[in-house]
């Protein structure tokens, strides 16, 4: 039987020295160092800092997982995104899928803007067919600013609920934190977000968050504002700010996307991954509702190329409220049958 307890501790661990590592890089380096291209992988751009967070996880996953049983390591920056660890074992031996995100949020975070995350998802070796709904085990940690001196760590079984602690990194010292999404029964006066991060498709996006904005709360009051948005370019960010009560509604709708584009003679940019989405069982777990863009839970493969839709609600009022007006948007535009 598998010790989840255990295995969530040496997750936590490998995921401390990721974030010790990286911090000391942004204290050593300029952000136009940080920011350099590194290189281009199968889903995303690859910065210097990223390189750094890559580097890590492969010799700290040898060295605190692998050693026990072989894992299939499925990792951004890795050779066809996949590596059965120890070396030289074969995949089938694996007892664990482990999908790991090692900077989520590289962007802000690199510039010293906002807050990146460590995600980390572990799911029973099923093969190629594993999926993000297969997930057992997962592992959120904050990667902080520099100015910053809190930072969260968040770890969830499935059905046992959410821990947290929050960690201060100038006396060491970790204290329990208690994260509850918002039980506001409407939109009204908090954040709720269609994410439309980079240029490509941004109109249409917009259009569908004030067409849900509009018909959930009727026109803003002339000086006013009804909602509000928050374009965190992190999916743990945002999947974070759902737990914490911060966020009301977020969608990620950016593969919908790609006929209009088409029309549009140009081709889709980047989505959210199955990567990006490693650690959402703790969001669900904390009591989040997260879907697919048709009301269904989420099966992306555990890969690094399959684009993803998702959309959270903070609770099921919110999701009585925006779910029948997100859909009636995307049928209207064909995005969904």
């Amino acid at each position: 039987m598998t010790d989840w307890e255990g295995l969530a501790a040496r997750i936590r661990r490998i995921h401390e020295r990721i974030r010790e590592r990286v911090l000391a890089a942004c204290e050593r380096a300029a952000p136009e160092d940080l920011s350099a291209v590194a290189g281009e992988a199968e889903g995303d751009t690859i910065y210097a800092v990223d390189r750094i967070s890559e580097e890590a996880l492969v010799e700290l996953v040898e060295q605190e997982l692998a050693g026990e049983a072989p894992v299939v390591l499925i990792a951004e920056g890795l050779p066809g995104g996949a590596l059965v660890l120890p070396r030289g074992a074969s995949e089938e031996q694996a007892g664990w899928r482990i999908l790991v995100d090692p900077i989520d949020g590289t962007r802000g975070l690199m510039y010293q803007k906002r807050s990146a995350w460590i995600l980390t998802g572990v799911a029973e070796n099923r093969g190629p067919a594993t999926t993000l709904e297969d997930i057992e085990l997962a592992v959120q940690t904050e990667i902080p600013l520099l100015k910053q001196h809190l930072a969260d760590e968040i770890w969830a079984r499935r059905g046992q609920g959410l821990r947290a602690e929050r960690w201060n990194r100038l006396t060491g010292e970790r204290r329990p934190l208690a994260l509850r999404p918002s039980r506001a029964r409407s939109i009204a006066h908090g954040f709720a977000t269609v994410a439309r991060f980079f240029p490509g498709a941004r109109d249409e996006l917009a259009a569908i968050d004030d067409e849900i904005a509009h018909a959930a709360l009727g026109p803003a009051p002339p000086g006013k504002a009804a909602c509000f948005e928050d374009q965190y370019i992190s999916t743990g960010g945002q999947l974070y700010e759902l737990m914490a009560g911060h966020d009301r509604f977020v969608a990620d709708l950016r593969p919908l996307m790609r006929p209009l584009l088409a029309r549009r003679g140009a081709a889709l940019g980047l989505c959210c991954h199955p990567y990006d989405l490693a650690a959402e069982l703790a969001a669900r777990e904390a009591g989040v509702i997260i879907t697919d863009e048709r009301g269904g839970p989420l099966r992306a493969p555990l890969d690094v190329e399959s684009e993803v839709c998702w959309v959270g609600y903070a609770n099921r009022q919110i999701r009585a409220q925006i779910e029948p007006l997100l859909e009636a948007a995307l049928r209207r535009r064909g995005l969904i049958p």
